[in-house]
């Protein structure tokens, strides 16, 4: 049986994968665990999470804080916050399959989007809450 953050950050890739706002936003499928070196931007990582115990009585329910990474080089910030607006649209609150788990749901938390050191680079950082429980 997969570990729900394993079974919750797969569907989570699939889905963005999956989605074609962010793909438009994107100009392709560029949605990376791990980005190869030579990555085009913009693109799309998964990034840290957090997990940890929600059971109110014994259960097994888990809330999951997930980051995602949206990249940009295209002057200004509107690139960065387009694909940060397509994330929150494709998650927030969708209705994603995973393996032996439940995903109860999973909402939007909060998006941070700056200019990196070297000038030229847009991060978007946005924040997801979800809460799994195994299937029954």
């Amino acid at each position: 049986m997969p570990a729900a953050h394993v079974a919750l950050r797969a569907a989570v890739y699939d889905a963005l994968r999956a989605d074609n706002a962010l793909s438009a936003a994107l100009g392709g499928q560029h949605v990376y665990d791990e980005p190869p070196r030579s990555v085009e931007f913009p693109y799309v990582t998964l990034g840290e999470a957090r997990l940890s115990d929600a059971s109110a009585d014994g259960g097994a329910s888990q809330e999951h804080q997930l980051v995602l990474h949206a990249w940009s080089r295209k002057g200004g910030h509107r690139e960065a916050h387009v694909i940060a607006g397509a994330l929150l649209q494709a998650l927030d609150d969708a209705p994603l399959d995973l393996v032996e788990h439940r995903l109860v749901n999973m909402r939007f938390m909060i998006a941070d989007i700056r200019r990196e050191s070297d000038g030229r680079t847009y991060h978007a950082l946005v924040r997801f809450r979800a809460l799994t429980e195994p299937q029954a």
